[in-house]
């Protein structure tokens, strides 16, 4: 059965942010808030958890993952970045909004795009988010809690349970969160473009 776990979303409980993390590091797969909905994430590295995300959000293999960070200084470890796309992801972090990026030889093959060869990289506003990550040491390989055929990311503890039970190892509840998920945007030509228009200010990205 899922483990439920109820953290205050302004001082996230430490004992249970640990016990959050000890079943990430085992390989469990959770929901965690963030400041566009509520995500999956699990440990870069395990393959069965990312198998799982597959399974529940029935993606294809073209999908773009996202390594949610604490902060900007783990960028340089993941994706190639020049000067200008830095300067533009430093204003928007930390927000609503990925940036696809190309994958440094540190993310896994089966993280990046298969033909592209990119990953999305963010930094969340939100405490609970980023408490889980200062424990980890590492980013969280995540990507938005939108079912099948939906367009907005679940929201709602009763029925994020409620579809999840058994298919997750934990739930984390962490009052009411957003159903936008974040604003996409693409890097990968030395300028924005928008993929996918969702949460933050979109508009600060067109010219």
């Amino acid at each position: 059965m899922t483990q439920y776990f109820d953290l205050h979303p302004d001082n996230p409980q430490a004992r249970l942010i640990s016990q959050a993390v000890a079943i990430i590091r085992a390989g469990g797969l959770i929901v965690y808030p963030t400041d566009s909905g509520y995500a999956l994430g699990c440990h870069i590295g395990d393959k069965k958890a990312l198998d799982k995300i597959r399974q529940i959000r029935k993606l294809d293999k073209a999908h773009n993952f996202t390594l949610v960070c604490r902060d900007l200084s783990e960028l340089a470890n993941f994706a190639r970045v020049d000067n200008a796309s830095y300067r533009v992801i430093k204003n928007h972090t930390p927000g609503p909004y990925t940036f696809i990026l190309r994958a440094s030889p540190e993310v896994p093959k089966r993280l990046q795009h298969p033909k592209r060869k990119t990953i999305g990289i963010r930094v969340p506003d939100n405490k609970v988010a980023l408490a889980l990550l200062e424990e980890l040491g590492e980013p969280i390989m995540s990507t938005s809690l939108i079912m099948p055929g939906d367009t907005n990311t679940l929201c709602d503890e009763d029925e994020i349970y409620n579809k999840l039970n058994n298919l997750v190892d934990l739930v984390i509840h962490a009052g009411y969160a957003d159903d936008t998920p974040t604003t996409v945007i693409d890097m990968m030509e030395g300028f924005p473009q928008i993929m996918r228009r969702g949460a933050g200010n979109p508009e600060d990205f067109e010219s």
